[in-house]
């Protein structure tokens, strides 16, 4: 079965209709550089609202040693995420599990990337916009490009919805998948409002992700 993590989450509803749809895990972004950074205080609230059985994760970008420390000392993270250019050093020493994400960037070598961080819980391979943000772009990558040998698990993510995470799932045979701005609500331009998520695409994603399941 493949799991599912909802990105991105800013309010306690949001974390809740997630929870409620079935997810596997959210995450909160403590990036300063994205409209879906969360405070310590909200993110708090979120942690006490969600049932047990949640992953609650915690998303930095090339963040100092301090500021993480300050986040575990604040909120009840599960797992840390790091999706910058942090070093394998970096990344394992915070005694957490930690994901990595690898940027789909062209013409460089994922699984070379990908093998520097062999003690990582788990790896997302996300799309690279340059001038974007790291994360949450709304922008697909060609999947050919994963690596099919990879020695730690799989998340996959970039411009996941509804619409087309059958279609990766059937091509790439994650462990898991990762939506942030495939789940948002819309503005009245049909732009995602980042940061803000809408139940109903909430549970259109986790059934399309259950119906590939099924087929595959």
């Amino acid at each position: 079965m493949t799991r599912v993590k909802v990105c991105g989450i800013t309010r306690v509803a949001d974390a809740l209709a997630a929870a409620a749809a079935g997810v596997d895990a959210i995450g909160l972004n403590f990036w300063p550089g994205t409209p879906r950074r969360i405070d310590f205080e909200a993110a708090r609230a979120i942690v006490a609202a969600v049932p047990p059985m949640v992953v609650v994760v915690g998303l930095f970008v090339d963040p100092a040693a301090a500021d993480v420390r300050a986040a575990q000392e604040a909120v009840a993270l599960d797992v840390l995420q790091f999706h910058g250019d942090e070093p394998p050093a970096f990344c394992r020493a915070f005694g957490r599990r930690y994901m990595k994400a690898i940027a789909a960037k062209e013409g460089v070598d994922l699984l070379r990337c990908a093998e520097r961080y062999a003690d990582a819980a788990g790896l997302i391979f996300d799309a690279h916009v340059p001038g974007d943000l790291p994360g949450g772009t709304g922008r697909t990558f060609d999947w050919s490009r994963v690596p099919r040998t990879l020695a730690r698990p799989l998340v996959l993510s970039g411009g996941l919805d509804a619409g087309n995470v059958g279609a990766a799932i059937r091509d790439v045979r994650p462990f898991a998948v990762d939506v942030s701005s495939g789940v948002e609500a819309r503005d009245d331009e049909g732009k995602p409002r980042r940061g803000i998520k809408d139940p109903a695409r909430i549970e259109a994603f986790i059934e399309a992700v259950r119906n590939a399941d099924v087929r595959s």
